[in-house]
């Protein structure tokens, strides 16, 4: 089983970044041209070039390729990226080569690619002077699709409606059963729409990253698929 769990917002401080010629560090967000001014930050897309005839995504592309331990940007791997524990623990649980990540900012990705900060997301709760963070469902981006090919068995999806439709173009071709979570609980009962998909109730009163409590639940064996 491969279990593929949404990105996150919170991120560890410590987080790698790509840098510029004249050192300024880069933050990838959805629309550079609308975040705030910093003499010490540039902010780019992910698709945006990087001046070596490449994008940034096919620049971390190449950086992953790099000898193992060969990280002088100290880039993270994507499952230590983000703050909440849940990540390490489904790494713990289900093994590394099992887990992958849904990421607003680079696409579905394995949880031990190397990863640099940035601050994109689906949430349309993101507005007002966050809204530079936010990618809308229409916007261009390459987005990486890293499944291996030769996989067998179940892909299970953990997370929020916003990222249901990512979720479902990147595992189009997979030729493993897809099965996702959806909350139910309270007032909602809706499940998202995803052709192709098995769709699985979780019940839980939690609305803000109720998928966490989904995970921990896989992983103590509460719910199965």
């Amino acid at each position: 089983m491969i279990v593929v769990i949404q990105c996150a917002a919170r991120k560890y401080p410590c987080a790698g970044r790509f840098k510029m010629e004249d050192g300024r560090l880069i933050m990838f967000v959805a629309d550079p041209k609308e975040a705030p001014t910093d003499n010490k930050i540039i902010y780019k897309r992910p698709d945006d070039p990087s001046g070596s005839g490449l994008s940034y995504r096919e620049e971390l592309v190449k950086y992953n390729r790099r000898r193992p331990g060969d990280n002088p940007l100290g880039l993270l791997r994507a499952w230590e990226l983000y703050s909440n524990p849940v990540y390490a623990e489904l790494v713990n649980t289900f093994c590394v080569q099992n887990v992958f990540i849904l990421s607003a900012g680079w696409g579905l990705i394995p949880a031990d690619f190397l990863t640099p900060d940035y601050d994109i997301t689906f949430s349309n709760k993101t507005r007002g002077d966050n809204a530079y963070k936010r990618r809308r469902r229409n916007d261009a981006f390459m987005d990486l699709s890293m499944l291996p090919a030769d996989r067998t068995g179940s892909i299970v999806f953990l997370g929020g409606k916003d990222y249901v439709p990512l979720f479902c173009c990147l595992t189009e071709g997979a030729k493993s059963e897809r099965i996702i979570f959806y909350r139910c609980g309270g007032n909602s009962d809706n499940p998202p729409t995803a052709p192709g998909c098995r769709l699985l109730r979780f019940e839980t009163r939690t609305q803000t990253n109720w998928h966490y409590e989904c995970a921990k639940a896989l992983m103590q064996g509460k719910i199965t698929v």
